[in-house]
């Protein structure tokens, strides 16, 4: 699942294309298109590379979590969707939560949580999971913010996974908020 330089070396092959000019390829093309379609694929695709902790270092490099932080500001709902979940899967890794957070991108994720798109719900809850820090809690630790969570994680009955994932956060930064 993860890869490494080894294994990188073994699936493209002798004359494979290195992934970080892969990834290149995709930006470049993702900037030159004009139309949506297009964006929406190259925007799914560097969101599925964005688990791999093999590529954060090339995510960084090529200002990936950037571009996925602009598709959040656009007005179609696909791109959103694929920018925040391009979020979600870097920020698990420090280093790409401190571009995320360092490029104002805490106010566009707590948007996200208004989403009509269950998986963009989905991916906000997660990148909130993972970007509040004590350097930032009160910015997301607005009681606005903590709200919409607690009634995610009350809808169980709708949503399984908006009431796990909401219920992850509150138990790690909102109970910890109460017990001090």
């Amino acid at each position: 699942m993860f890869t490494n330089n080894r294994r990188q070396e073994e699936r493209t092959g002798k004359y494979g294309t290195p992934r970080v000019n892969y990834l290149q390829e995709l930006v470049s093309q993702f900037q030159n298109a004009t139309d949506e379609e297009i964006k929406e694929r190259i925007a799914a695709n560097l969101a599925n590379f964005a688990y791999d902790p093999y590529n954060y270092t090339f995510l960084r490099q090529l200002n990936v979590l950037e571009l996925f932080l602009d598709c959040m500001t656009e007005p179609n709902e696909r791109l959103v969707e694929f920018g925040i979940g391009g979020i979600c899967n870097a920020c698990v890794d420090p280093s790409n939560a401190a571009v995320v957070i360092q490029c104002g991108g805490i106010p566009l994720v707590i948007q996200c949580l208004s989403s009509p798109v269950r998986n963009t719900v989905n991916y906000a809850l997660g990148a909130l999971y993972y970007l509040c820090s004590a350097s930032n809690k009160e910015e997301i630790l607005k009681p606005e913010v903590v709200d919409i969570i607690k009634r995610y994680a009350s809808a169980g009955a709708v949503s399984v996974s908006f009431s796990n994932i909401a219920q992850a956060f509150l138990d790690k930064h909102v109970s910890e908020l109460n017990q001090a």
